[in-house]
């Protein structure tokens, strides 16, 4: 039985020879029997554990032919099928650009999985990389390098039916018996997720890498798998942290210039046409759309870039275009972020240094970056899509008799038209600065809610009473505790004793698990004077004002809503059984 690849000789094999031997491998491997070679140590429920959740699927190389007569030559003399289609290869053209320190454009890798029949007739593939290297050509020094080396040679096992939790703990028995996280990607052009590690030094296979391919976009799982390859490189993970600011301008340029309307997600664009598009540079966008593949906002084809789903979020017509949130970030607010120093050492917020006066006083004087910002607070509206459905909303909306929501600093209308859509037996009440008004009264029109819905001008001393359902979204995290106890003041003396608070907000975890709150905390800090707080913190605000908080419930895009009631005798108790409140 064949249980190596021929790996350092005195004389590097060719790849005719690679070849040959990795299809013996492969039509001759039981999964059963090669994952103790691969991880020494591995039986019992372990091992039973890998063999019921994935099987082996295929064994890698990377050759490097003359042209593509010459590969399906190799092919053929292997009882490989010559005519497979090759599609581009992602990940591995990453790899290479970043290991010999070359632009990826560069580098034409492609994939081709030629079938293979293992023990039993199971169905098999050989996956094999391609980088043309004509005689002569200077990525000679790379194919030399490559073929010495192997680093691309692995052993893949297919996991079927992953789901977060299975992923997690077959990564965990890996990292149990000593393989190594060590990169991964996510293949769009065949919907495909790897996750590569580092075989053990022990290991019998004679594959130094091994593989877990995912069908499908699992994203948050490589996120996790790639933060703990980057550990493992503490240099590397510092230098693309301190680069951070040059993706936002990258993202912010991007959608200023409306690169995203001109591109297509189904088929590439030259960099040329885009270009004269947008009134760009050719050459300085072809390199600015180069950086944007390592994120993953624009695909690299042969005959130029095509836009992803991620990218197409900053789309100025796209719904829940995010292209605000990408100017207002890579504007106003990374301007001032630049003087964060200044509200570390003095407490003092950084815009009002940086501008002369807070950032409601400096939009409200802008029309232009009024709407802006607006538009960019509706950008994350994807934290409102549970609302529709909770408890609470439900319960109003099916009471007897009219009744009432009232959205408190709503806003351009986009929570409450959510809500007025969803259940049209509700009307609403939007209390609003007067420059934004306008824009709420839009949105609810075209939302079709405009005549259920009572425009109001005020501030937070003006909270209508008699509601039966009150919002307060994103709002609490723009001020300080003595600022968010006076609000929530107002809004109990105008709220009836059956009347509901729900408030959406980022909620620090208590736990010091990541969240995207802990990265609002800072922006509150640096631009508004605010800040997030944790369950507990709210607890006692909403006490001090003469409410209580009753339940806390996720939402997208690390949001949570809090619903609180006014206080009574048997509520009183109730703030310290909930959970996470300590």
């Amino acid at each position: 039985m064949v249980t190596t690849i021929p790996s350092e000789p005195t004389t590097v094999p060719g790849d005719a020879a690679r070849l040959a031997a990795t299809v013996d491998f492969v039509r001759e491997q039981h999964t059963a029997t090669l994952l103790p070679l691969l991880l020494p140590g591995l039986d019992g429920p372990e091992l039973r554990a890998l063999v019921g959740r994935c099987r082996f699927s295929h064994a890698a190389l990377l050759v490097f032919p003359t042209d593509p007569q010459a590969l399906r030559t190799q092919l053929a003399d292997c009882g490989l099928d010559p005519a497979v289609v090759p599609q581009p290869s992602v990940v591995v053209r990453q790899r290479l650009a970043a290991r010999h320190r070359r632009d990826a454009a560069e580098l034409d890798v492609r994939i081709l999985r030629p079938p293979v029949l293992g023990p039993d007739g199971a169905h098999r593939t050989v996956e094999i990389f391609t980088l043309t290297v004509p005689p002569g050509s200077p990525l000679a020094a790379i194919a030399e390098h490559e073929r010495d080396r192997q680093h691309e040679a692995h052993l893949a096992f297919e996991v079927e039916r992953p789901d977060p939790l299975v992923l997690r703990g077959l990564c965990a028995i890996l990292a149990r018996h000593g393989a190594l996280a060590d990169g991964g990607g996510y293949n769009q052009h065949e919907d495909g997720t790897v996750l590569y590690f580092t075989a053990p030094a022990d290991s019998k296979s004679g594959y130094r890498r091994v593989e877990l391919y995912l069908h499908g976009d699992h994203r948050d799982v490589l996120a996790s798998h790639l933060e703990e390859s980057r550990a493992r490189r503490p240099a590397e993970t510092l230098l693309r942290l301190l680069t951070g600011a040059w993706a936002t301008q990258a993202l912010a340029v991007f959608a200023d210039l409306r690169v995203p309307d001109a591109m297509d997600t189904r088929a590439a664009t030259g960099a040329g046409a885009l270009a004269r598009a947008v009134g760009a540079d050719q050459e300085s966008l072809a390199r600015l759309l180069r950086y944007l593949t390592v994120p993953g906002v624009v695909a690299a084809e042969h005959d130029g870039f095509r836009l992803t789903e991620l990218g197409a979020l900053l789309r100025a017509d796209s719904p829940g275009s995010m292209r605000p949130l990408a100017l207002m970030y890579g504007g106003p607010f990374y301007q001032s972020f630049a003087h964060l120093a200044h509200t570390v050492r003095t407490g003092e917020t950084a815009f009002d240094h940086l501008f002369g006066e807070n950032h409601f006083d400096h939009f409200a004087r802008d029309p232009e970056l009024a709407r802006l910002f607006d538009q960019s607070m509706a950008a994350s509206s994807r934290m409102f899509e549970p609302l529709t459905t909770h408890p609470v909303v439900t319960a109003v909306s099916a009471a007897p008799g009219p009744r009432s929501v009232v959205d408190v600093a709503g806003g351009n209308g986009e929570l409450l038209a959510r809500l007025l859509t969803a259940h049209p037996r509700l009307n609403g009440v939007l209390l609003e600065r007067p420059h934004v008004i306008e824009a709420a009264r839009r949105s609810l029109a075209a939302a079709g809610c405009a005549e259920r819905c009572d425009l109001r001008v005020g501030d937070f001393a003006d909270v209508p009473p008699g509601g039966d359902l009150y919002l307060l979204s994103r709002v609490l995290h723009d001020w300080d505790d003595d600022r968010c106890r006076e609000i929530l003041r107002h809004l109990a003396r105008a709220m009836p004793a059956h009347a509901d608070l729900l408030i959406v907000e980022r909620v620090l975890p208590a736990d010091g698990s990541p969240s995207l709150a802990l990265s609002w905390d800072l922006h509150m800090m640096c631009n508004v004077g605010g800040r997030e707080r944790r369950t507990d913190h709210y607890a006692r605000l909403l006490a001090e004002a003469g409410l209580t908080l009753l339940d806390r419930s996720p939402l997208p895009l690390d949001a949570d809503v809090l619903h609180a009631r006014k206080a009574t005798a048997e509520s009183a108790e109730l703030p310290r059984q909930l959970p996470g409140l300590r």
